[in-house]
């Protein structure tokens, strides 16, 4: 409610109040109180009735309430200081009670719903059980999908962690960011947050200390926004309830540094994952300190499932469960060669859950598209708030309240498109560029435009050439299986395979077919017979990238994104 409309709320009730003083007056004057003692017995239940109501609501919401309890007052007093009959005054005050029961009934359907939005650091698609995955226990993750919808097709619009977070608290694709678009930057103050938005219409908002948004530096954007995009940081869920208390409707944004790189070695194979079982993309070696690198990963995963898991318990204990929405999901694919930084599903592919009490029909399975970007004018349409005419991400709520599976809104989404930029500076030096790509994916194909074909895709491994000490490959995390992979290249055919899909050069196109080949490693670009299917997908992109704001649909050599400064301190160094 804005200031405007507060104001004239606040002198009708002002005057209300007056006729209601006026009116209490003129009826104990007039009328021996021993002849309505059943009016008034009538009167005093149903006030009490919409008074706890209203106790319940949010500001705006209470001054409408105490509005319509005085109107109400009003309404019984004058009719009982007007000569009628017995008969007729009761059916008036029945008519009136059920008709304002009515009315605030009507305000308690429409309450807004409290958001809880958890975001892993580099939880990537399909390591959760409800995607099949039975070597990683993710219960709460399982429980809200199968409470709610399970997201088949969900992207981020670039798999770094910056940009990735950028475009959620925005509900713009990376590209439109300017420096926005690269890891370790910052966000140009013209952009603004959602979750301001959702704090000006009477949300409570906050975070938790462990990490939301970045890495990076905010310092120009919250001296002219004059706070962090989601507000003001508390340690637990547990204690910004305690501070705010759940009167009011709130926007919560659960963070966390799992399953984000380091990892305690042996901590998966101790916790109990039969390393055995865990989930190995084709293009890594089947390799023992592989396996073991993937279930440490999978132990962090677990942690952040138990800690969403806490949240859904205190959202049970306040008994609000049911009026929350809760999103499960992570900014980009696992930390791993070939993932996380990368185009293809296991780089810019999420796991993704929501519950949302009755308002979404449970145990759902969604085929349809849906970005990061689309995520906040989905919340802001929920919250009954105006979507900004400049976020280009587009509303999903129609997927969600369907009452069907599959692929629901097939004119809208059966495809989607994401880039990347600089992730970080791991060109040989003086170039600071990153390797700038774009991807388009339906559900056959998945096509990729490499801006930069003589560029390394995760990066130079020629120690001295680079921007930064140490830097080794740099646009991959630093870990055993990235060591295990470049180290034993040379050990036999599958072992160089491997090395080449993840840290050779890449031609300037790359075309997958999906049913064929689920883990996009056979690229098919150059083969004759999809020549057609390859210029398709390739205007499509284009079409699409356009409609987007994307610079680089203008003008592929597009540079400004090398220029903006890199704030971080190199990354993937030589252990």
């Amino acid at each position: 409610m804005n200031k405007l409309y507060r104001n004239i709320l606040i002198v009708l009730l002002v005057i209300n109040f007056v006729a209601l003083l006026v009116a209490l007056t003129n009826f104990i004057e007039n009328n021996p109180l021993k002849e309505y003692w059943l009016y008034l017995g009538i009167s005093f239940l149903v006030l009490a009735g919409l008074a706890r109501r209203c106790c319940k609501k949010s500001r705006e919401e209470r001054m409408c309430g105490c509005g319509l309890i005085i109107l109400y007052l009003n309404s019984k007093l004058t009719l009982l200081t007007k000569p009628s009959n017995m008969k007729s005054k009761l059916l008036t005050f029945l008519f009136l009670s059920f008709f304002f029961k009515f009315v605030i009934g009507q305000v308690n359907q429409d309450q807004h719903p409290n958001i809880v939005f958890c975001l892993a650091d580099d939880w990537g698609w399909p390591h959760a059980g409800a995607y099949g995955d039975n070597a990683v226990k993710t219960p709460n993750f399982d429980r809200l999908a199968k409470e709610g919808v399970l997201f088949n097709n969900a992207y981020v619009s670039s798999p770094s962690c910056t940009p990735s977070r950028n475009a959620f608290i925005t509900g713009k694709y990376h590209w439109e960011l300017g420096s926005g678009a690269n890891l370790w930057s910052t966000l140009p103050e013209k952009h603004q947050s959602f979750i301001h938005l959702l704090a000006d219409h009477g949300y409570v908002t906050g975070r938790t200390q462990a990490k939301t948004w970045g890495p990076g530096n905010l310092d120009n954007w919250i001296a002219h926004h004059g706070s962090h995009p989601a507000n003001e940081a508390h340690q637990t869920f547990e204690e910004f309830l305690e501070s705010n208390g759940t009167q009011e409707p709130f926007f919560f944004w659960l963070g966390t540094s799992d399953p984000h790189r380091g990892y305690e070695k042996g901590s998966g194979r101790r916790s109990g994952i039969d390393v055995s079982k865990v989930h190995l993309f084709k293009y890594y070696p089947k390799a023992d300190v592989v396996r073991n690198d993937v279930a440490d990963y999978y132990y962090e995963v677990q942690r952040w499932d138990s800690l969403v898991g806490s949240v859904i318990s205190q959202l049970e204990k306040q008994g609000i469960l049911e009026n929350t929405i809760i999103i499960m999901t992570g900014d980009h694919g696992m930390p791993f060669p070939r993932c996380k930084g990368n185009l293809y599903d296991s780089g810019v592919r999420v796991p993704f859950a929501v519950r949302w009490g009755k308002e979404v029909k449970a145990a759902r399975k969604a085929d349809d598209f849906i970005s990061f970007a689309d995520i906040a004018p989905t919340l802001l349409e929920i919250a009954g708030i105006k979507v900004p005419k400049d976020m280009t991400g587009k509303s999903f709520v129609p997927v969600l309240k369907s009452k069907k599976s599959g692929l629901i809104d097939s004119k809208n989404r059966s495809d989607i498109v994401f880039g990347r930029e600089r992730h970080v500076p791991a060109q040989e030096k003086p170039n600071m560029g990153g390797y700038p790509s774009r991807g388009y994916r339906n559900k056959d194909f998945l096509y990729i435009r490499n801006f930069e074909p003589d560029w390394w895709p995760a990066g130079t491994g020629n120690l001295g050439q680079t921007n930064f000490p140490n830097q080794w490959y740099a646009d991959c995390d630093g870990g055993p299986t990235k060591d295990y992979i470049i180290e034993n290249k040379d050990q036999d055919e599958n072992h160089l395979r491997s090395f080449h899909l993840c840290f050779a050069k890449r031609p300037a196109e790359e075309l997958y077919d999906l049913k064929k080949d689920p883990d996009q490693i056979n690229n098919i670009a150059a083969n004759p017979a999809y020549a057609g299917i390859l210029e398709s997908l390739k205007a499509k992109l284009q079409n699409k990238l356009e409609k987007l704001n994307d610079p680089r649909a203008k003008d592929p050599a597009y540079d400004e994104f090398y220029q903006y400064p890199y704030l971080g301190g190199g990354g993937g160094k030589k252990r």
